[in-house]
């Protein structure tokens, strides 16, 4: 960046962040078992993906790694084989790197939401309907399941189908209803949550347009709150008036995930994509029209980073952002059950360098670290948090939400 007006130690924890999310982290699953794990910090719930290289079913993992000095979220996705190890020594959890030692002590772990222990008036838990995201976001994922399986046109980087396979029944990972997301979000809201983004995978374009009015309107019936501040995470329709419903019942932001900016390889990775939405074009339009409908940078849509050449990416992620779309670049994780399972992504300079390019692009055509807030489901991307320190937006003063423990004694 061209500018020099930012904490250097926050940098490099982002930095380094970066590499963690890359490389993944090894652990012994031991170490998490006097931590408080489910009662005081957030245990993994695979709400939509998981994000581990491998499987643990019926084995406990925190959420995520919280940083000592900016208190950045490191999403933890486990491998075995990674060169960075999350180690319990004289009462701490540090990380180390083979080769370097420890880069980073006294991490902690996020704390777990008071919802969590909470059920809906049907008996389901509620962090099953909708996950903590970090600063004031809940993430629901309205279904663990996409039917582009049935005619074999998943995603190829994805793995909502294998996840479903393998946690579905330990964690009880079912179809949600909408009033299921009203009262989850009620008791979110009443606790300092002020975020929602709405997701799932492939179904009948009308039953998905049906299916966000009525949860737009159970969110409405249970908070009292006409603008909710609600992302609905749609495909790209074959009937572009639709966007108008969305607005209509009450999403102030919608996405449409491109994942893929170079046509061929997205034809190729996205195959149930370009098929079933009328191909890359569609999307284009789709994207088009969602401004039109909602405002600039009121809608997102998603690259996954490292799929395609960077130069390709870049270009795609310029293109979206200097026609207000809020377009986000997320590492690619090669997850378990993927059907690309066993490859792996580019090396952590790869995409550091990605993420520094598109935050310039970001500041180039206008687009703020709240808007970009607003429009996206998770806030603690590496792209969220360099755009954050360069506008110097502390943690401190992001969203707060009540925790089901209210103590704040260090782990012992």
């Amino acid at each position: 960046m061209s500018d020099n007006n930012f904490d250097k130690e926050l940098y490099e924890e982002i930095k380094l962040k970066n590499k963690i999310l890359v490389e993944g982290i090894r652990f012994d699953p031991n170490i998490f078992k006097n931590i408080g794990l489910g009662t005081k910090y957030t245990e993994q719930v695979n709400i939509l993906f998981a994000v581990d290289k491998e499987a643990h079913v019926g084995i406990d993992f925190p959420s995520s790694i919280i940083t000592p000095k900016g208190k950045y979220r490191i999403e933890l996705r486990w491998n075995r084989h990674s060169p960075y190890s999350l180690e319990y020594e004289g009462n701490a959890f540090h990380i180390r790197h083979i080769f370097d030692g420890i880069v980073l002590e006294n991490v902690s772990f996020a704390r777990r939401a008071a919802y969590y222990n909470k059920r809906t008036s049907d008996g389901a838990f509620m962090r099953t309907v909708a996950g903590d995201y970090g600063y004031g976001h809940m993430f629901i994922s309205y279904s663990n399941e996409c039917s582009l399986k049935e005619k074999g046109r998943d995603c190829l980087f994805c793995n909502i189908n294998a996840t479903k396979s393998l946690y579905g029944e330990i964690q009880c990972i079912n179809w949600k209803t909408p009033k299921q997301i009203g009262e989850t979000v009620k008791e979110g809201y009443k606790d300092g949550f002020n975020k929602l983004t709405i997701s799932g995978g492939f179904i009948p374009e009308r039953r998905e347009v049906d299916y966000y009015i009525d949860a737009a309107e159970a969110i409405i019936d249970a908070t009292g709150l006409e603008d909710f501040n609600g992302t609905a995470c749609i495909g790209a329709p074959t009937d572009l008036d639709v966007f108008d419903k969305y607005k209509e019942a009450g999403f102030r932001t919608i996405a449409t995930n491109l994942e893929i900016w170079n046509r061929d390889i997205f034809n190729v990775i996205c195959p149930g994509k370009a098929i079933e939405c009328g191909g890359q074009e569609n999307w284009l339009k789709a994207l088009e029209t969602e401004v039109d409908v909602f405002g600039k940078f009121n809608v997102r849509s998603t690259f996954v980073a490292g799929l395609e050449p960077k130069e390709s990416l870049l270009e795609g992620i310029e293109y979206l952002v200097s026609r207000g779309v809020v377009a986000n670049p997320s590492q690619w994780n090669i997850n378990v059950g993927s059907s690309l399972e066993g490859h792996r992504t580019p090396e952590a300079d790869w995409h550091w360098e990605v993420f520094e390019r598109t935050v310039n692009i970001y500041r180039k055509y206008g687009l703020t670290w709240q808007q970009m807030n607003d429009a996206t489901a998770e806030p603690d991307t590496v792209a969220h948090d360099l755009l954050r320190l360069y506008e110097g937006v502390s943690t401190d003063s992001l969203p707060k939400a009540r925790l089901l423990v209210e103590d704040e004694a260090e782990i012992a």
